[in-house]
């Protein structure tokens, strides 16, 4: 006699629920289908957003028929490679978890390398007598990552935070007021502008400038779709031939606001390491010029300090 044929799926749970082991193999598979680059990941990120719950996935035995279908759509925008960040309204960034949104640049883990080397920087300085403020500016902020990890980071430390979009200078501020109320500010600015020095001068003396700017060259197409098609063109591409025209005006505006000794710190593409380090020299205002590697190895951080004089366009080296 012919055995009747055996459903493939797994068999559903009372009320519409399925298991959750069954729903994470699938779902992990279908972002696979779509060369998702960590589909177990996005899947199990995207499960425990529609369960909404504290109790670890690992303790989960089943998804009711509700987060299923809060999980459909979030499953096919993942598909189509929209980033998992902005799916989740959220993006973690060294202690923080930032709130992110469409049209202004998703942060990255890479740049959480430039805190450690502001941290490293006033670690190697005399302890700072009570109530005295650190000032550091962020240039190109985007979501306000680097200023609002700053914030969390160093209880002294006085933050502004400066970018051209209005749609990122908007959601800077939400993350700034959400790690420390009036101890930041975010102004809508230019980094090409020559005005903007005299603006972020008028609180005093710089101590620090951290920056991830744009710097895609103009004929370079960025492969991952969560890029290409999904973070702006304006804090991706650097203008120029070689796409330094931001960086380079981010790094003359360093010299120009920093105190004597003070810190700049600039993440660029990992070709852009000898031409930053160059343009440096060639400022004259700057030194102990290096790049820093990231930790793949890569040259990722143009750093250099303020030098006590001010041998601008001399084009000479000056000594750490």
């Amino acid at each position: 006699m012919t055995q009747p044929e055996q459903d493939p799926r797994p068999a559903r749970a009372a009320g519409g629920a399925r298991p959750l082991r069954a729903v994470l193999r699938e779902t992990a598979d279908r972002l696979r289908a779509a060369e998702v680059p960590s589909p177990e990941a996005d899947a199990r990120a995207l499960i425990e957003h529609v369960l909404a719950t504290d109790t670890p996935l690992v303790l989960v035995r089943e998804v009711d028929a509700g987060a299923l279908a809060r999980l459909e759509p979030l499953v096919h925008r993942r598909e189509r490679r929209e980033p998992l960040q902005l799916i989740l309204g959220a993006a973690p960034f060294r202690r923080l978890e930032l709130t992110v949104r469409p049209g202004v640049f998703v942060p990255r883990a890479e740049t959480e390398l430039a805190v450690d080397l502001l941290l490293e920087h006033l670690g190697q300085r005399s302890a700072p007598t009570p109530g005295e403020m650190v000032r550091v500016v962020d240039l190109c902020t985007g979501s306000g990552a680097l200023a609002a990890a700053v914030l969390d980071e160093i209880p002294q430390a006085d933050v502004t935070a400066v970018d051209l979009s209005p749609e990122a200078v908007e959601l800077a501020r939400e993350n700034l007021d959400a790690v420390a109320p009036g101890r930041g500010r975010v102004l809508a600015g230019d980094v090409t502008d020559e005005s903007l020095a005299q603006v972020l001068r008028s609180d005093g003396p710089v101590d620090a400038v951290l920056s991830n700017p744009p710097y895609v060259p103009p004929d370079a197409v960025p492969r991952d779709p969560e890029v290409a098609l999904h973070d702006p063109p304006l804090a991706l591409f650097g203008g120029g031939e070689d796409g330094l025209l931001v960086p380079s005006a981010v790094l003359a505006l360093a010299a120009e606001i920093l105190l004597p000794g003070g810190l700049v710190v600039i993440e660029h593409a990992d070709v852009h390491g000898p031409a930053l380090r160059e343009l440096a020299v060639r400022d004259g205002r700057l030194t102990a010029i290096r790049t820093q590697r990231d930790l793949t190895g890569r040259d990722r951080f143009l750093v250099a300090r303020r030098a006590a004089d001010t041998l601008r366009a001399r084009g000479e080296r000056l000594a750490p």
